[in-house]
């Protein structure tokens, strides 16, 4: 028996450490350099901000980041200081946290989107032997010679960093503005030109014609650019330098700058090494000189910070307003042009070259038989005529032009002549004018009806249930208004956490007694329904569990308001490596552990049907002045809606107290708050996180070591290093080995949480639990890096929410 128990060790030691490997390698930052064969999603190292590689110097990361929309991400080399993006691999195509990043065997790195790559550096077979994140910010792949064979610094996204060399074929492209339009700064015919990305490019600013310059020597074509010190250099294809930019005065040898395409079609400066500063050098330096400085057809005028934009003259009567839905769907007759007025200029004239050298009425002639053409400018002195596809903001010129501007309108729009806009505008006006009249009619009999519903007295049956149920009972929490709350918590000034359920505040009654406030989010019931969950929650009375004294159910506002625990949550204290805080004694964390259980098997065994809390860990384990222990929190998970209750399995901290069967498809019961107490009991003998990447690769995982030292006969090595226990405690080995009772895979070999408690007391003998492995955790983290696996509603077994579970397990109050 005892061979036959050593080889089963055996195998489950080498499963353990295949499944183990794989987690270190996608859940621990590296260093410098990763190698092929790597793979992850964000939900592996959420832990380190999404980031999974660093540079030496510890100035840079690659990873993840969270974009606009917290459930999307991009793949980016940031800055790590001031959090800044210097580069992005999948801006048009952000993923979720389940989808994979893969460096392959091949050497080739890709990103997914579901089954699909949105994002390859294609170098497959190409001999590939690293990805470096260099000191500089670059991300390069390596081969076995040391030679790049890819470099983020040859595709930048819409950021240009010190150092970084900006050529011939590159492309800057901003983010798309709110119109969805991008810019793109690219160096082409011996020049640097920033462009509008309509269908047909627009420049709108060139270094050529950039008066800044501070060096200027003529004969050459620049093809090259990058930033130095506190200037923008450029050179030729010798590398000889042409122009220089100047940034920021005075010179910082040790500044490190960014150049940045807004989506507002300027390039800003920043310098990272000032906690991202920005430079007050902008490109363009003309607050008026870019195409969306107003709304197309608008004349932008005035300083920077006090720039204004208004309808030029000649086309007020239509507000702007072109009303051509699609220019070439319309025929030549419905269309015709419209002088714009006098005194306009237009951004990309200096930039462009003429569609033709006419006369006004040649030029008028190939607008309008162009259906494409929306807007055509004329310069008498010229004669050069110049046709637009589409039209960005005007500028106003300052001096006396020979510029005229022609916008091409419909004919509906611009009234068919005089005649037809006579004709119209009482129409209009009617129509406008019985619209209005209607709606504040409606509005009307609607306040009437509403105030006259309100004067009329509640039936007294319906009084009594809605607002007083609660106060028939004796026992039950008090009803709070929200400005009671607000008050005592002088308006909710002092926050004590935040949770997964919502943020918690401290307060105050005007007795003095202390309170703890609790701002629900993401309920998912109606009031009569709140306030009969918060009436079983309420009857709850036991020495280890947090007492509700009050609650607040007034519009849309959801607040409970709990008693006080002057010692915060366990977490604090058991976490803590802070050698100036006190450290909480053996005893008094065995007292902790025993109450918790006794607070959890009044839960699952002394109500009228067993409630099963969902969400042990220590953050939801308060302690009072005395360090006695109180669950809190429970019974919440019902009062959330579906989508909020995903929080237990996706947020931070939570994700290693999970039982195995929340990743499959077994149903929630009282022994998943068995495996996740048993977790939180190692922790509060190991004094640490049941995962630690800063341990050594045998205690990384505290269940794996716990086990370990099981078979070893060393327990003892479990406990707390900083504690100080005199002679044998025999309670260290019985906490240790009920901890590893608790966290069976098989529910069935996990104790209840009386039985815990009595193994706890020494009222039961406790048998030594079989080697079984600790594989919740592991399969939890492999189902993150299974595509199609990663999110808690992609295979959710019956969580504490779903009708089918709470028909068998509900909240009730005590017998």
């Amino acid at each position: 028996m005892e061979s036959r128990g050593f080889i089963r060790f055996l195998g489950f030691l080498a499963l353990s450490t295949l499944f183990l490997s794989d987690i270190c390698m996608a859940s621990i930052r590296s260093t410098g350099a990763i190698e092929p064969g790597f793979q992850g999603s964000q939900m592996n190292w959420i832990d380190n901000n999404g980031l999974f590689l660093v540079s030496n110097n510890s100035e840079f990361g690659f990873g993840f980041t969270t974009t606009t929309d917290v459930t999307l991400f991009l793949l980016v080399v940031m800055h790590m200081e001031t959090r800044r993006v210097i580069w992005a691999a999948n801006r048009n195509f952000p993923v979720s946290n389940s989808d994979e990043f893969v460096f392959d065997k091949s050497g080739n790195v890709l990103l997914k989107k579901g089954g699909s790559v949105v994002w390859t550096t294609n170098t497959g077979d190409k001999g590939v032997s690293a990805m470096v994140l260099q000191d500089s910010g670059n991300l390069v792949l390596q081969g076995n010679d040391g030679n790049v064979t890819w470099q983020s610094f040859a595709h930048p996204s819409d950021t240009l960093i010190s150092n970084q060399e900006f050529g011939e074929g590159m492309r800057l492209v901003s983010n798309p503005s709110p119109s969805n339009l991008s810019y793109i700064l690219e160096i082409k015919s011996g020049d640097m030109i920033l462009s509008a990305g309509y269908s047909t490019p627009q420049p709108y600013w060139s270094m050529g014609k950039d008066a800044r310059r501070n060096i200027n020597k003529n004969g050459g074509q620049v093809t090259l650019a990058s930033i130095d010190a506190n200037s923008w250099s450029f050179f030729d294809e010798s590398k000889v330098l042409l122009w220089q930019f100047t940034i920021s005065d005075p010179i910082d040898a040790n500044a490190t700058w960014i150049a940045v395409l807004g989506s507002d079609g300027f390039i800003s400066f920043f310098n990272l090494h000032d906690q991202g500063s920005s430079s007050t050098t902008k490109i363009p330096d003309d607050p008026c000189g870019t195409p969306e400085a107003c709304q197309p057809y608008f004349v932008c005028s005035g300083p920077s910070g006090n720039t204004k934009c208004q309808c030029p003259s000649g086309l007020s009567s239509s507000a702007c307003k072109t009303g051509i839905a699609s220019p070439c769907g319309q025929g030549k007759d419905s269309v015709g042009l419209v002088d714009a007025g006098t005194g306009l200029n237009y951004f990309a004239l200096g930039y462009v070259s003429p569609s033709s050298e006419t006369d006004l009425s040649g030029c008028k002639a190939s607008c309008l038989s162009n259906c494409s053409c929306m807007a055509m400018f004329y310069d008498n002195s010229s004669r050069n005529c110049f046709l637009f596809d589409q039209v960005g903001s005007f500028q106003n010129s300052n001096r006396q032009s020979d510029l005229v501007a022609f916008v091409k309108m419909s004919s509906n729009e611009n009234g068919g002549g005089d005649g037809g806009g006579k004709k119209g505008f009482p129409y209009v006006v009617i129509i406008a004018v019985s619209t209005v009249l209607v709606i504040f009619g409606l509005l009307f009999a609607s306040f009437r009806y509403y105030k006259k519903k309100k004067k009329l007295p509640q039936s007294p049956d319906e009084t009594s249930e809605e607002d007083n149920f609660l106060e028939t009972l004796t026992g039950m929490p008090t009803r709070f208004t929200y400005n009671d709350l607000r008050t005592a918590t002088n308006n909710f000034s002092v926050k004590l956490g935040h949770g997964g359920f919502g943020s918690v505040y401290r307060g105050s009654l005007p007795d003095g007694s202390q309170l703890a406030v609790k701002k629900l989010e993401g309920i998912g019931q109606g009031k009569k329904e709140f306030r009969a969950e918060v009436g079983i929650i309420g009857r709850i009375h036991h020495l280890h569990l947090v007492r509700l004294k009050g609650f607040c159910a007034e519009g849309s506002y959801r607040l409970l308001a709990y008693e006080y625990m002057a010692n915060g949550s366990l977490d604090k204290w058991i976490f803590n490596r802070n050698r100036e805080e006190p450290l909480l004694d053996w005893e008094t964390r065995f007292n902790i552990a025993v109450g918790t259980a006794k607070g959890l098997a009044y839960l699952h065994e002394d109500c009228d049907a067993k409630i099963v809390h969902c969400d042990i860990k220590p953050e939801n384990v308060l302690l009072d002045d005395n360090f006695l222990a109180k669950v809190s929190d429970f019974g919440l998970a019902k009062l959330m809606t579906r989508e909020q209750s995903h929080v237990f399995t996706t947020l931070r901290g939570t994700r290693g107290y999970l039982a195995p069967e929340w990743i499959t498809n077994y149903a929630i019961s009282e022994k998943s708050d068995v495996y996740s107490y048993g977790m939180l009991l190692l922790e509060i003998i190991g004094g640490r996180k049941n995962f630690d990447p800063g341990e050594s690769s045998e205690k990384s995982y505290l269940p794996f070591y716990a086990f370990k030292m099981l078979d070893e006969g060393k327990l003892r090595d479990i406990l707390d290093s900083r504690l100080t226990i005199e002679g044998e405690d025999e309670r260290v080995y019985t906490a240790v080995k009920v901890a590893l009772w608790c966290i069976q895979e098989d529910m069935h070999l996990r104790p209840s949480m009386t039985k815990v408690v009595q193994m706890l007391e020494g009222l039961s003998p406790v048998s030594k639990p079989p080697l079984s492995s600790p594989l919740g955790y592991s399969s939890f983290f492999r189902s993150m890096t299974t595509s199609g696996e990663g999110t808690s509603s992609a295979s959710a077994p019956s969580d504490c929410n779903t009708d089918a579970y709470l028909s068998a397990v509900q909240l009730s109050g005590p017998r």
